[in-house]
């Protein structure tokens, strides 16, 4: 089947059918992709519950050009042949989004000095670039106690937007969910009937997926900001089969204070990791070290590990080599 032809933010693209905006944006490169907070590419049935990603589809098609009446979510739309999109260029769209941000913080706790998440929070990039300096909101925000989802998983309810992301991996990499969903409306939220309960081998990868601070690591909690650690790739032979094993080592000198799935640019991990490498395997002599991370540039995390000069670049992937590497 022939190519489909869809030019977003003035840039043409050839995709495969059945290629959402999204994805397709992505292709182009992240000057024209949009923000997403729930949908994430190696989590089936993701997307399409944040709404971040909303674009504005100025003609349909090259057999029907007419627009489409309303905003779409682009992680949910696909695209079709002669399809003329809209994001960063359109002022409809960045209002929307906008307004988006708004409900997402509606709720959302003033904890970012405090929160283990800080400077690689993807709201709190969000809030930055789309978000209004004050709140129109005048209630009372909602609240929750933190509890321990997992022996070493505690979930801080407060933080949560509902993206689903931790619910999509329990049900597609465990053997069975214990932890959803409960509620509806605005009382709605992640938790389960036990404490404690979440004990499969791959529950560490929620803690990757979660774009908030809602579910953190409790051996790394409150122990470093991540802009004072050196990320370090490594990777080992791990006994799971479904384990990567390729991992990303936060390091203080020799110290290893925490083990994460490495991230792509778009904040996904590539490849997910089990709970022995995650959480059991903290020293050095465990791994076998490939070398420094590749950090963009426009992370903080890359503060301060960079000489003058450096030029920005917007992916770690694509990072050149003669750029300067984290020392």
């Amino acid at each position: 089947m022939s190519k489909l032809k869809v030019t977003i933010d003035n840039k043409t693209i050839e995709v495969e059918p059945g290629t959402t905006i999204l994805q397709a944006a992505r292709q182009i490169g992240p000057e024209v992709a949009p923000p997403a907070m729930c949908y994430y590419t190696k989590l089936e049935t993701s997307g399409g519950y944040c709404r971040t990603c909303l674009v504005k589809v100025t003609a349909g098609s090259e057999k029907d050009p007419r627009p489409m009446p309303k905003l779409v979510a682009s992680c949910r739309t696909n695209v079709m042949d002669g399809m003329v999109v809209e994001n960063y260029i359109s002022p409809e769209v960045i209002d929307a989004r906008k307004g988006v941000v708004e409900f997402l913080l509606v709720n959302h706790p003033l904890d970012c000095p405090i929160c283990d998440q800080a400077g690689e929070c993807h709201l709190q990039d969000l809030s930055y670039e789309h978000g209004k300096s004050a709140t129109r909101y005048e209630f009372e925000r909602r609240t929750f106690d933190k509890i321990d989802i997992g022996e070493k998983i505690q979930l801080h309810m407060t933080r949560c937007i509902l993206c689903y992301r931790c619910v999509k991996v329990a049900d597609q990499l465990t053997p069975e969910r214990v932890h959803g969903v409960i509620h509806r409306g605005d009382v709605s939220e992640i938790s389960t009937y036990i404490q404690n309960v979440v004990d499969n081998d791959f529950s560490g990868n929620m803690i990757d997926v979660c774009p908030v601070g809602a579910l953190t690591d409790r051996t790394f909690r409150f122990k470093s900001r991540v802009w004072f650690t050196k990320p370090v790739d490594a990777h080992r032979n791990c006994d799971n089969e479904q384990c990567s094993g390729k991992v990303t080592l936060w390091q203080v000198g020799s110290e290893v204070l925490r083990v994460t799935g490495r991230k792509d640019q778009w904040g996904e991990v590539a490849d997910f990791i089990c709970n022995t490498c995650r959480f059991d395997k903290k020293e050095t002599s465990d791994w076998v070290i490939e070398g420094p991370r590749k950090i963009s540039q426009h992370s903080v995390i890359s503060q301060n590990h960079y000489n003058k000069g450096t030029k920005f670049v917007a992916s770690p992937v694509t990072l050149p080599n003669e750029v300067k590497q984290i020392s």
